[in-house]
This record gives structure tokens, C-alpha cells and sequence, in this order.
């Protein structure tokens, strides 16, 4: 089994909250997760 990256144990991270809080897919979901930690890491650190 491949060593996920610290990216992908993010998505994997928001993919399940999201998951679990609706009813999306999995493809769905993680599009979603990709979204919005793209949104997040727009924020700057000062203030997140």
C-alpha cells in the first residue's frame, strides 16, 4: 500500500466529514473535499 501524502490525508480527512454530513458519493465527496481545502488554503495563515 502506497504512503499517502500529507494532501491526500487532508482530502481523505474533509472527503469523510463530508460523507458522513450528506449524502454525496465518494467521486462527489472528494471533489467537493478538494474544493473547499482549495478555498482554505487561499486564506492566509494569520488568519485561519
Amino acid at each position: 500500500m502506497a504512503t499517502k501524502t500529507p494532501y491526500e490525508r487532508r482530502v481523505a480527512r474533509v472527503r469523510d466529514a463530508v460523507r458522513k454530513n450528506s449524502e454525496l458519493d465518494d467521486t462527489a465527496a472528494t471533489a467537493l473535499a478538494v474544493q473547499v481545502l482549495n478555498a482554505l488554503d487561499t486564506i492566509p495563515e494569520k488568519i485561519r
